[in-house]
């Protein structure tokens, strides 16, 4: 099949989902936007500690993370809402999520008179668009409208030979069929940027895969630590894997074969077709936000040793390749690459099922992170706080 059932967009893209989404400006709204979409079906809340008393360049990628989850395709319609003397500005940001052509609505908790007035306002205006976004139906989409993140998380050896491996036959399928594929984690890149680089469509983008990585490291040099002194983590190390770069060795299977033809900030719109970097943390949450803030509408996540993270906008599909954390966590474990270790199968085979698992996830299939609603959020913060 080189096609899903995805949700038609107003700018021409293609939703897996058909969420109402409520982004608060800052730490200080979220109570009130999580009360309000607690009252209606489809409608999620995105909780963030951001939004103030930034540094300049870290309050920008706060913003610009913002709008990219406002923008992405699995959100119909939005609504910002804001204390009212933030620093991020709820108008800027209806501004750049409106040119999508979705309806977005904006509202400040000051001006409204409080906590229950404005969740009374903001039951309103949920309920009006998740009455709209109800009647959208499912329509053919090609494959090339697809932009899959790939993630690792609470790896271990298995991870590295089989589940990692089984992930990039499948992103070299999506590549193939005109889609998209997002590799993360600039943290286990280091080690084995230079493999990388040599797989860059020109010198350019090759540069930029060595700045992000010298960037990554050198900025927590300067804070006084190591990027080795955390990775690989306690977790890593009991699962079987002894360095950083025997980790990001590992780690980069996820990304097949193909051609990198972009590197990207974290949080910025994906704009090109096939194998694209996102300089993202380490940390899993924060950076699955990055990859749906820049356009992904489903993930690929793969754990050795099991975990139930998920996330608000983007279904998250996850895959082990150790067979005694599948038996172990059923419900939190989608596909079982473990298969390859304990039953003879092909990388081949396992990717082929996750490629399928992918079309039937973005046509509507629940994965088990959303039938128990593990809708995990957080922003890359890069500074201090003022």
């Amino acid at each position: 099949m080189d096609y899903f059932l995805g949700y038609e967009r107003p700018d021409g893209s293609y939703g897996t989902r058909n969420y109402i989404a409520i982004i608060p400006t800052v730490i200080c709204a979220n109570r009130v936007v999580e009360k309000i979409a607690s009252k209606v079906n489809g409608v999620i809340a995105l909780s963030h500690s951001c939004g103030c008393c930034q540094i300049e360049k870290d309050l920008n990628q706060t913003f610009r993370t913002l709008v990219g989850l406002g923008l992405n395709s699995n959100v119909y319609g939005v609504v910002v809402v804001g204390l009212g003397c933030e620093a991020i500005s709820g108008e800027k940001l209806v501004d750049e999520i409106s040119k999508s052509g979705k309806s977005v609505y904006h509202f400040n908790i000051q001006n409204e008179g409080g906590t229950v007035k404005s969740i009374k306002k903001g039951v309103k205006i949920v309920k009006k668009l998740s009455e709209e976004a109800q009647r959208q139906k499912r329509k053919t989409a090609c494959l090339s409208e697809l932009i899959v993140g790939t993630e690792c998380g609470g790896s271990d050896w298995t991870s590295g030979v089989a589940a990692n491996p089984a992930v990039g036959f499948a992103s070299d399928l999506i590549v193939e069929n005109g889609g998209t594929v997002i590799l993360s984690e600039t943290t286990e890149l280091v080690g084995a940027e230079h493999i990388l680089a040599k797989r860059a469509v020109n010198e350019a983008i090759s540069k930029k895969i060595f700045e992000i990585v010298t960037d990554y490291e050198e900025r927590i040099r300067l804070l006084g630590g190591s990027i080795r002194e955390g990775q690989p983590t306690p977790g890593n190390i009991v699962g079987g894997i002894t360095t950083l770069e025997e980790k990001s060795l590992g780690a980069i299977y996820k990304a097949g074969n193909s051609k990198i033809v972009d590197v990207v900030d974290y949080g910025e719109r994906v704009n090109k077709k096939g194998l694209v970097i996102m300089n993202t943390p380490g940390c899993d949450v924060e950076s699955l936000t990055g990859m749906v803030a820049g356009g992904a509408q489903l993930i690929i996540f793969t754990t050795g040793r099991g975990t139930p993270t998920g996330n608000p906008i983007a279904p998250v599909i996850k895959v082990t390749g150790n067979p005694l954390t599948f038996e172990k966590m059923k419900d939190n474990i989608d596909i079982n690459a473990g298969k390859i270790l304990s039953h003879g199968l092909s990388i081949r085979d396992v990717g082929q099922e996750i490629f399928k698992e992918i079309i039937s996830v973005a046509s509507g299939k629940l994965t088990k992170a959303e039938h128990h609603g593990h809708y995990e959020m957080a922003i890359w913060r890069t500074g201090l706080s003022l």
